[in-house]
């Protein structure tokens, strides 16, 4: 009984850490794809589209952030 215990102890408590990491390795990629696929491909999308009144003011806004905040 004991033993089964601490073996479940120590399961949850590796397998947390492997969550945790897998987590933030997942927010990470999702950034990634964010930034560099779908982000340019929405404006691209929008300028095709016919509304480039939208996507000038969306690409300066998010440029401006960008510059702005520095990690």
């Amino acid at each position: 009984m004991l033993l089964s215990l601490l073996f479940f102890i120590f399961l949850i408590a590796i397998f947390g850490k492997i969550l945790v990491f897998a987590i933030g390795a997942t927010w990470s990629i999702f950034k990634i794809l964010v930034c560099i696929v779908f982000f340019p491909l929405i404006l691209v999308g929008l300028v095709l589209g016919g509304l480039l009144y939208i996507a000038f003011p969306v690409l300066i806004v998010v440029g401006l952030i960008s510059f702005l905040i520095k990690k």
